[in-house]
């Protein structure tokens, strides 16, 4: 009965956006849409909304126009400032996909509730942890359509070289302490190039500060004043004052291309630009193996890791049909299939707990190699980690874009500073002490 109920309800939707077909066809509803996933000619969101619009769309007379792909930083500048009105800002799209940081700043009653166009049947479908990270004030203003956690990527044909040389293994890299030591050894033995890069050093310190058993986030700014902060920032900070880690702007992926790093850690989702060749300075190319790994861990923690990914959100308009047809584009790509068919070509997870389970118990359906073995590793993750979101709180967003760029900065001076004096005959670890206890009281200063 129940079934039945949802079956004839599915029916009435279907009758009342197509208008028996012929008015959906003469008039259409269009929706433009901004969001992260790929390039703007590659890219696993834009293929599954093409399908959307040759069958679902066409059925119900509605066409998911995408007008711009960028990354989560640009997509989020570029949606404050439509909201803001700012000189030269382009017009909000109809649809868009951003982390939940940005939503305060848009202003929350300016977005579609899905409460109000997906059932209680149809929500207790997906993952609870994923629904809930967008449910704010009371309402559910951001949709999962596909989430990713951080696991460690490995140039393998590099760092094996580098192995065999110096006596190091892949173990090292399980843990952070043995990790940073690498990166320092990679430096001098590479002749100063760095090995490492890690994508976001907000998330680092705020999963290894609660693996810890400490909190990161105190009264809505960072705290770098703990115990467990010190912990985690001292071999971090040790490896990019060496040289071996990266403290520069952008992703590792563009790095990667050039092997300028051999290994990082970033969102699952990072598998789809890291290429399998890598290009050098004097334009020779070779082709490399890739290889994953589980997010290290520190001694004595607690193995914990972001639930991190962007989510849909659709801007309420004065026209319900465009809040409707963006209701059927969104229970469109959460169905089992359709969010198969995107995630597992795009490293993501999926966010229904059926679409979950079939993926993680039949990896078959993976027939991406490099991307098979991205499963298997998270998969190895998913029996013994523990997997948190980001806290949400006025100004987020802020607050972890200033403390990247304090981070970044302090060290980038920090190894500057360390190449010269011991290049003018100071002694190195008398330098580094000095430096390692200088950095840290300029990050609490800065962020206090």
């Amino acid at each position: 009965m129940k079934k039945s109920c949802i079956l004839f309800l599915a029916i009435i939707l279907l009758v009342s956006m197509t208008g028996c077909g012929d008015k959906a066809a003469s008039d259409p509803v269009t929706l433009k849409m901004w969001h992260v996933y790929g390039s703007q000619t590659e890219s696993p969101l834009n293929d599954i909304i093409d399908e959307f619009n040759r069958t679902r769309g066409k059925e119900a007379g509605i066409v998911i126009s995408v007008v711009s792909v960028t990354n989560s930083t640009a997509i989020d500048e570029a949606l404050i400032s439509s909201a803001h009105n700012e000189p030269g800002a382009v017009p909000m799209p109809d649809l868009f996909t951003a982390y939940p940081r940005v939503a305060e700043e848009i202003g929350l009653e300016r977005f579609l509730d899905w409460n109000e166009y997906l059932s209680e049947d149809e929500q207790s479908a997906f993952v609870d942890d994923f629904l809930a990270e967008g449910i704010m004030d009371g309402r559910l203003v951001m949709l999962p359509i596909a989430k990713s956690t951080e696991l460690l990527f490995l140039n393998k044909t590099i760092f094996d070289r580098f192995a065999a040389d110096m006596g190091v293994s892949e173990e090292g890299l399980l843990h952070f302490e043995t990790l940073f030591d690498m990166c320092c050894q990679y430096y001098d033995w590479s002749g100063g190039t760095e090995m490492f890069q890690i994508n976001d050093f907000y998330h680092y310190f705020f999963i290894n500060i609660d693996g810890l058993g400490g909190q990161f986030i105190q009264d809505g700014k960072p705290d770098c004043s703990s115990e467990e902060f010190e912990q985690v920032y001292l071999p971090m900070a040790r490896a990019a004052i060496h040289g071996g880690l990266c403290t520069g702007d952008g992703y590792a992926s563009d790095r990667w291309k050039t092997a300028e790093v051999i290994s990082n850690i970033g969102s699952t989702a990072g598998m789809l630009y890291l290429r399998d060749y890598v290009t050098y300075q004097d334009n020779t190319t070779e082709d490399i193996e890739t290889a994953t790994y589980p997010y290290p861990t520190f001694s004595g923690a607690s193995p914990v890791v972001i639930q991190r990914g962007t989510g849909l959100f659709a801007m309420k308009s004065e026209d319900e049909r465009k809040n409707e047809a963006a209701a059927v584009f969104g229970r469109w790509i959460t169905e089992e299939k359709h969010n198969l068919d995107f995630v597992v070509d795009s490293g993501y997870l999926p966010v229904t707990e059926n679409a979950f389970s079939t993926l993680f118990s039949d990896m078959s359906i993976v027939e991406n190699k490099k991307f098979h073995m991205l499963y298997g590793t998270i998969d190895q993750m998913y029996d013994s980690y523990t997997f948190c979101a980001l806290p949400l709180y006025d100004g987020s967003g802020e607050t972890q874009a200033k403390f990247e760029e304090t981070l970044k900065s302090v060290l980038s001076a920090a190894h500057k500073d360390y190449v010269s004096r011991v290049e003018h005959g100071e002694d190195p670890e008398t330098v580094m002490s000095e430096l390692l206890v200088s950095s840290l009281a300029e990050i609490r200063n800065a962020v206090e």
